[in-house]
């Protein structure tokens, strides 16, 4: 299971720190990212990390997002900072057992990943 937290409402400019507290499977072991979906848009990938701690990141964030692990935790983390109003959308955390590219992960819309959480909505207002 996969529960993220860490959303809310905030200014251009200004930064979250989302999380994603998974259970029930090895945590090592998985590929780990982060997508998003805006209103009326394709849901998209923001941020990739394996187990390996290698990273990828989508061109729109890069700079801006951080994603990281915390594996004695079970943890999975997106710092976003100067956070824009085309940043607001649902969050999604999202694991994978497979040994998968991290950037095809996030160029794609991560259909047929195995594991999602429920979301996480971020509002970024100008």
């Amino acid at each position: 299971e996969l529960v993220e937290s860490g959303g809310g409402s905030v200014q251009a400019g200004g930064s979250l720190r989302l999380s994603c507290a998974a259970s029930g499977y090895t945590f090592t072991s998985y590929c780990m990212a982060w997508f998003r979906q805006a209103p009326g848009k394709e849901r998209e990938g923001v941020a990739a990390v394996d187990n390996d701690g290698s990273t990828a990141y989508a061109d729109s964030v890069k700079g801006r997002f951080t994603i990281s692990k915390d594996n004695a935790n079970n943890t999975l983390y997106l710092q976003m900072n100067s956070l824009k109003p085309e940043d607001t959308a649902m969050y999604y955390c999202v694991a994978d057992s497979r040994a998968l590219a991290l950037e095809v992960v996030v160029a794609g819309t991560g259909r047929g990943l195995e594991v999602w959480g429920q979301g996480t909505l971020v509002t970024v207002s100008s």
